[in-house]
């Protein structure tokens, strides 16, 4: 396996939101060494297959598989067994499918000692009024936290949030789990491409995010090496 990517930044996750697997490698192609860890969310996995992933950790470089997994206990831990066998580093699981789902896949990942669990809370494209559409009786921060204690209860490494929830979730997970933030744009006229509570890289890092998540900001620029370069200066 080749890791030699020094310039990389494994705090800065690309997200390959692309529906064929040409495009995604003509993007990782350009960044070159500048990236070592990328998101494939469904979309890519259902387009490309698995072999992506194998293929981007046989080069070395970390996959963020952003599966947010929904589903009965034994189908979430064969999931997760599975990503951990592509060589993944990160999967995802809804939070909102509680406990149980959580701990079993919690437990799946223990086989993977490189696999860490991450507990969606409150998807970014989300607002107060989503969540009063079925039948939350709380705000965005709220229930984020709500899930949050669930997720550390049920032993996740760390959680999926907005980055304006991230100084909150520091708070309350302390220093060692991770906080991942997708969600994330380079300023105001850098479109939120969908996501209702974005912020700035820099933003996020001081509010205490572990991770980043950048997409189009990155992967639709005219420059994609000078887009991340932005990125990890903190936008």
């Amino acid at each position: 396996m080749n890791t030699d990517f020094p310039g990389a930044d494994r705090k800065v996750i690309v997200a390959l939101d692309f529906d064929d697997r040409r495009a995604a490698e003509e993007l990782v192609e350009l960044l070159g060494d500048a990236c070592g860890f990328y998101k494939i969310g469904l979309e890519l996995l259902t387009a490309a297959g698995p072999e992506l992933v194998r293929d981007l950790v046989e080069q070395g470089r970390e996959v963020f598989l952003d599966l947010k997994l929904f589903e009965i206990p034994n189908s979430v831990a064969g999931a997760v067994r599975a990503a951990g066998a592509l060589g993944a580093s990160m999967v995802t699981v809804h939070s909102m499918g509680g406990t149980g789902i959580m701990a079993a896949a919690v437990e799946a990942a223990r086989e993977f000692p490189r696999l860490r669990v991450l507990a969606l809370t409150v998807v970014t494209s989300m607002t107060g009024r989503d969540l009063a559409d079925i039948g939350v009786d709380a705000d965005t921060e709220q229930q984020v936290l709500r899930l949050g204690r669930l997720a550390v209860g049920a032993g996740c490494d760390g959680v999926i949030a907005s980055p304006r929830e991230a100084g909150v979730l520091r708070e309350l997970l302390g220093p060692d789990r991770l906080i991942v933030t997708p969600g994330v744009t380079l300023g105001p006229d850098d479109p939120a491409g969908g996501h209702a509570r974005p912020g700035t890289p820099r933003a996020a890092f001081a509010a205490g995010a572990s991770h980043v998540v950048v997409g189009r900001s990155v992967a639709r620029a005219t420059d994609p090496v000078a887009a991340l370069r932005r990125v990890r200066v903190g936008g």
